[in-house]
């Protein structure tokens, strides 16, 4: 695969030891990876959401400390633990420990997949990463069990989720034959560039911010909204309401981002799909999450409420990632398939 020059579509025969101008084109399509890879790469992305949601349920209903030992669960290994007995808080917990091995296995499934068929050695690398960071994850989760939930570690925990997360779309993404085949000139913009990096720094900063206030129990430090002890700003200014007010004023300030961002893309690129749709999904993905995060505080932290307000927080921030790469695509030295034109291949 290193080194696979570039061949005429003048139908010359390639000299010996050359490939043919028919595998050339299978390879900048995607190389030896198969749709199924791809399909696999999603997967993990939907699990990994679902993990993510399993987490913020742990949070929402106080089950973090429901099973008491790690990495056991009352002392049965986690896989025969009586289902029976998953009652209550043991149901959240444990099953968010169920769900983390799964993630993980299939983790490890697409390391191993990339690494027999990905061509690209830093898609091969990101792979790698993606395992070490749920490794990583996974022995968070065990420490904040087995210290009795310390905030740092807890935040820790969920902001590291967070990153797994936006690095399996990555993967996803760039997996997919869409990301190696184009029929028209890739985007190069650099305004817009800057705009989704500020965007998925300000959207991961308030993600921050949400799981302090979860895993502080600031979620009710101020109970009204719009209002907060009806005014537009607190009479008092202890730890859990600065949190708590941090978060809203980030929550005004991500929508605003948001919006600008995806009107600057509409106005701009407005003939770009692939910029246009993850756009106008952000905008329903924030319009969503801040009523939810109304309800949150006008339900008193509804349990399924605060959770889906946790899935949708990730899905913004992923839809993000999603945009930012495909305005970097150009960045990218992947090869590119035009018919009828020539191209090179490497590694």
């Amino acid at each position: 695969m290193a080194g696979v020059r570039s061949i005429g579509a003048d139908g010359a025969q390639p000299a010996a030891g050359a490939v043919s101008p028919a595998r050339t084109r299978h390879i900048a399509a995607g190389g030896n990876t198969t749709p199924w890879l791809t399909r696999y790469a999603r997967l993990l992305v939907v699990a990994t959401l679902f993990l993510v949601a399993a987490g913020g349920m742990v949070t929402s209903t106080g089950s973090g400390l429901a099973v008491p030992d790690w990495p056991t669960t009352y002392g049965y290994s986690m896989f025969s633990f009586p289902l029976g007995k998953m009652v209550g808080g043991i149901f959240y917990e444990h099953g968010h420990r169920l769900i983390a091995t799964t993630v993980g296995m299939l983790t490890i499934g697409l390391v191993i997949w990339l690494w027999r068929v990905e061509p690209r050695r830093w898609v091969r690398r990101l792979g790698l990463a993606a395992l070490g960071v749920v490794v990583l994850q996974g022995l968070l989760g065990g420490i904040t069990v087995l210290l009795f939930l310390p905030d740092a570690i807890s935040i820790s925990h969920a902001g590291l989720a967070q990153v797994f997360f936006c690095m399996t779309i990555a993967i996803a993404v760039v997996v997919s034959p869409t990301w190696r085949v184009r029929a028209s000139p890739l985007v190069d913009d650099r305004r817009l560039q800057r705009r989704v990096v500020h965007l998925a720094g300000l959207v991961y900063l308030q993600i921050l911010i949400g799981a302090t206030m979860r895993h502080t129990g600031a979620g009710l430090a101020i109970p009204d909204f719009p209002l907060a002890f009806g005014g537009l700003l607190p009479p008092a200014w202890t730890g859990p309401i600065a949190v708590h007010f941090a978060h809203r004023v980030g929550a005004l300030v991500v929508t605003v981002s948001v919006l600008m961002t995806a009107a600057y893309i509409h106005r701009v690129h407005g003939e770009r799909q692939e910029l246009v749709r993850p756009a106008w999904l952000l905008v329903l993905l924030v319009s969503i999450q801040v009523s939810l995060g109304a309800l949150v505080i006008l339900t008193g932290r509804q349990p399924v409420i605060n959770t889906l307000h946790v899935a949708i927080g990730a899905s913004v921030l992923g839809t993000t990632v999603l945009l930012a790469l495909r305005a970097f695509r150009i960045r990218f030295n992947d090869p590119v398939a035009v018919p009828g034109t020539q191209f090179e291949i490497s590694r």
